[in-house]
């Protein structure tokens, strides 16, 4: 327990209820997002196809929208998507991988996000920043330095889309325009795999498909996939190992550990 926030709680439900989390997601990265969620109890569907996607929103618990291999025809099978989540009313999580990375990614970003209620938008600094309208460029799917403020920038977006949105970088911000939270979990080593921007944001799909509060769920994710992290770290030789290890530091957290280790402030 943290300041009122009970992150095993959430961590337990989503071992007991095995939510489905639909994803259309990004391919670089799309077999360690499903080993991720199945990592913390989740059940992954990876399903792209126009042709089915209506009918996998209808069996799942939360979808997980992700652009970083953006084409014109996945965005139009995500806005289907999106439109039946919104009607079945489970959450949506979008991440605006590369938004400021290139014209076509933003407009597509903005029309998911116009045409359809999200309930969390993640991205990384740069990422959310451009997609808030400030004057940032992103470098590929990876953050530029971006000297502004943050939490303003997390928190007015959040406040005008009416929905949370996370920031993720060496510390977490999550905010739904009224709440602002600061996740200070998390490794360096993270940074040297691709790919684990795309799994935090499976991970908080997992948590959102269980718990209602969208920033809670949020913050409950990313202190997880962070604490993980740290224990992965520990006496490991480079990315490799320390990924093999983070999948099964995710498995094995308990309510010890988490209360231990957990590092969140509140705004």
């Amino acid at each position: 327990m943290k300041d009122g926030l009970d992150v095993y709680d959430i961590y337990s439900r989503i071992r007991k209820e095995k939510p489905v989390v639909h994803h259309i997601t990004n391919w670089v990265t799309i077999y360690d997002c499903a080993n991720v969620v199945k990592a913390i109890g989740g059940s992954p569907i990876m399903a792209h196809a126009v042709e089915e996607v209506e009918d996998i929103v209808s069996i799942a618990s939360c979808l997980v929208l992700n652009i970083g291999t953006l084409t014109v025809d996945v965005v139009e099978t995500m806005k289907i998507a999106a439109k039946m989540a919104n009607l079945r009313k489970i959450p949506v999580v979008l991440d605006i991988c590369g938004v400021g990375a290139s014209r076509l990614r933003n407009r597509k970003a903005y029309e998911i996000s116009e045409i359809s209620y999200i309930d969390i938008i993640k991205g990384n600094a740069s990422e959310v920043a451009s997609f808030a309208g400030e004057n940032v460029f992103t470098k590929g799917v990876d953050s530029t330095e971006v000297n502004l403020d943050l939490v303003e920038i997390a928190s007015s977006l959040a406040k005008r889309k009416h929905n949370t949105v996370v920031i993720t970088g060496k510390n977490d911000i999550v905010s739904d325009g009224n709440n602002t939270f600061i996740v200070k979990n998390g490794h360096q080593l993270l940074t040297h795999v691709v790919g684990t921007g795309c799994m935090a944001t499976s991970v908080i799909g997992a948590f959102a498909a269980v718990e209602k509060n969208r920033s809670i769920a949020s913050v409950a994710a990313l202190a997880c996939f962070g604490i993980a992290s740290e224990i992965a770290a520990e006496e490991v030789s480079g990315p490799a190992e320390f990924k093999t290890r983070f999948f099964d530091a995710l498995y094995n957290l308990d309510r010890n550990l988490i209360n231990q280790k957990i590092k969140v402030e509140t705004l």
